[in-house]
């Protein structure tokens, strides 16, 4: 086969969807959700870990990829993606991390670890960042993709009135002004590629768990709710050459 992707290939033929981060929350309801989709041929899930015995893992249309991460093991992902021959219609990557046993938001600058913030910058924003370095030039010609990035409107600069979770906040700010500096490059390099910098709302997945309790029972999403509205989404925008930051409802929010 040649290149990934073809200009006399229609998006919805031969195509794949890619999931990076597939064995999280959102990932692995993204994956379940492509696969109840009648027209999916083939989703390409990668993840830190091996694939779940589960009905998903075990769906001959699912090609589960380990990767670390790292810069050496992202490229030879990609480099696998690209031999498929398949056109990368849609990718999703869902890395984040708000906490876990060494890391935690701070409410305080008095509470802030310079390794945490380092480990929270490394997976919120260099992990992402990885990524897009790696296909910008695999997706030259493509036409209709779409990439989108798990971001957080706590990563907006305009909407922050509390205060507090510094390395999390940052961290998506930071992403947003990666991907919007990708935006700029790949409308010029890989013009037929749409990003979009997504915020999921609260997801009752492990990245919330320890903070849903003043969360109201409506504003907690399931990760099948989530996965839903961003598959619409991906669905409704284009190529346009500008990064969107846009919400679970398709709502722009400030930078």
């Amino acid at each position: 086969m040649g290149g990934v992707m073809h200009n006399n290939v229609a998006p919805e033929e031969h195509s794949a969807t890619v999931i990076i981060g597939a064995s999280g929350g959102i990932g692995s309801a993204l994956v379940s959700r492509y696969l109840a989709q009648s027209n999916c041929e083939t989703v390409f899930a990668v993840s830190r870990l091996p694939p779940p015995s589960s009905a998903a893992g075990s769906d001959t249309r699912v090609h589960w990829l380990v990767c670390d991460s790292s810069e050496e093991d992202v490229k030879r992902v990609v480099a696998e993606l690209v031999s498929s021959g398949l056109n990368l219609h849609r990718i999703v990557i869902c890395a984040g991390l708000l906490h876990n046993d060494t890391v935690a938001p701070e409410k305080s600058l008095d509470k802030l670890d310079p390794d945490a913030l380092r480990a929270v910058l490394d997976v919120n924003l260099v992990t992402p960042a990885l990524w897009l370095a790696a296909l910008v030039k695999p997706l030259r010609r493509a036409t209709g993709t779409v990439i989108a990035v798990l971001s957080a409107r706590v990563g907006s600069i305009t909407d922050n009135r509390l205060g507090g979770w510094y390395s999390y906040r940052a961290s998506k700010a930071a992403l947003n002004m990666f991907l919007k500096t990708a935006a700029i490059e790949y409308s010029r390099r890989s013009p037929g590629v749409k990003l979009i910098s997504f915020h999921p709302g609260t997801t009752d997945t492990y990245l919330s768990s320890p903070f849903q309790a003043n969360v109201a029972k409506e504003a907690l999403f399931t990760p099948d709710f989530v996965a839903d509205r961003l598959i619409k989404l991906l669905d409704e925008v284009q190529p346009d050459g500008q990064l969107s930051f846009l919400d679970w409802a398709g709502i722009e929010i400030p930078w």
